[in-house]
């Protein structure tokens, strides 16, 4: 199926405004054309025709104070919030979960001091609320936690454990799994591709539908290979809760976005670190704009019972989540750049377009685009229609995300 491409011709310039300093003036023209050329088919396990949604343990707890009272306050705190019924579905249990061995057996277990009613149980607690599991493995002999936060295990890879974990997995209820490189070719000499699809074909023969998402990084541009083998896959290395990394991962989603194809797989820009770290209110939407132009997964990474309301209503946006899982033929693209702006922008079902514009300088500017046609604007962060203009006078590294509808 030939999907909808989309070309730009630019024209901008500065020019001098008494309110804002700089001004950053920029005409932007977006001409949609056919061609973009078929994408590879999609995993064909029917599953996240969506971008996945959902919590995430790493980023709140990272390993040695995981526990399986974490995970059920998540899970209540999603239900309780409204994050739930918003979309987020997914709790996503992440590495050090596991007892330091196997079993006799060469099964996984957990670990009994911090999950000690097992993960089938807190499965069926997850479940119980609503939600839907997942768990974390790699495909090597060591996690990622065993190598950087010195966790004291041995064997507990998937290596030579492919069917065994992937009918242990499906024997437990989890619906989703986040599969991590780890460095499985330096340490087990393992071919990303092939590694990732031997886990794909195991997930494939069981009777429970199981959501893949794969994790190498970017390293060997899995955009370019991963679509019939996972549902999603990671294109950077970890983002941290700073606007730097913020900044530099969706630089490096440019490069990428041209390789989105059809619904069931995902260039994954790493999970969201709203609420974290040194990052403002202002970082934390311009994030969140960014992520959900890109039809990125967005897996919440914080104490939920902790958000502040600002940040609670930057994850709970309505508005700015559908503009996530509306995918229309291409993930978003930037259209322009210089310094300090950005502009993305990205087709809408209805046939519209969702712009972002971001101020990514250290003064506030007036970042506008000129996109041909009648439109009616509306400011999904403001949730008020702003007439007919595409442009917003935006603070240090705030972001504007605007909804064109055809008037």
């Amino acid at each position: 199926m030939t999907a909808v491409s989309r070309a730009l011709r630019l024209d901008h310039g500065i020019a001098a405004n008494p309110k804002t300093t700089p001004l950053v003036l920029l005409l932007v023209v977006l001409t949609w054309l056919l061609g973009l050329p078929t994408a590879s088919p999609a995993l064909a396990n029917g599953l996240a025709a969506t971008p996945p949604m959902g919590w995430n343990s790493w980023n709140q707890v990272r390993c040695h104070d995981l526990t399986e009272d974490v995970v059920k306050h998540a899970a209540d705190t999603l239900a309780e919030t409204g994050l739930r019924d918003a979309g987020y579905q997914y709790v996503v249990v992440d590495d050090c979960w596991q007892a330091p061995a196997r079993a006799a057996d060469g099964s996984l277990r957990a670990d009994p001091a911090r999950f000690p009613h097992g993960i089938a149980d807190l499965a069926d607690y997850v479940h119980s609320r609503g939600l839907l599991f997942g768990i974390y493995a790699v495909p090597g002999s060591r996690t990622c936690a065993m190598a950087n936060d010195a966790y004291p295990a041995s064997g507990i890879g998937s290596l030579g454990h492919e069917r065994q974990d992937a009918e242990t997995f499906g024997r437990w209820g989890v619906d989703y799994l986040k599969y991590d490189w780890c460095n499985a070719d330096t340490v087990d000499g393992l071919d990303r591709k092939a590694a990732f699809e031997k886990m794909r074909d195991e997930l494939a023969a069981l009777p429970r539908p199981i959501v893949y998402a794969i994790s190498e990084y970017g390293v060997s541009s899995p955009w370019t290979w991963a679509r019939p083998v996972a549902n999603l896959w990671r294109t950077t290395y970890d983002l941290v809760p700073t606007w730097d990394s913020v900044l530099a991962t969706i630089d490096r989603q440019a490069e990428v976005a041209v390789h989105s194809g059809t619904p069931g797989g995902w260039n994954d820009p790493d999970m969201l670190q709203v609420g974290n770290g040194t990052l403002t209110a202002d970082e934390s939407r311009a994030h969140f704009s960014v992520w959900a132009v890109l039809n990125a997964p967005l897996f919440a990474g914080t104490d939920p019972a902790k958000l502040s309301e600002e940040d609670l209503a930057t994850l709970s946006n309505p508005e700015v989540i559908a503009i996530d899982q509306d995918f229309a033929g291409g993930q978003g693209r930037r259209l322009a750049a210089g310094p300090g702006y950005q502009v993305w922008g990205k087709p809408l079902s209805g046939g519209g377009f969702a712009v972002v514009l971001l101020n990514t300088g250290s003064t506030t500017a007036t970042v506008s685009a000129s996109i041909p046609g009648s439109w009616h604007v509306r400011d999904l962060w403001a949730h008020r229609d702003t007439g007919t203009d595409v442009t917003a006078t935006l603070r240090p590294h705030q972001a504007a995300l605007l909804k064109l509808t055809p008037r």
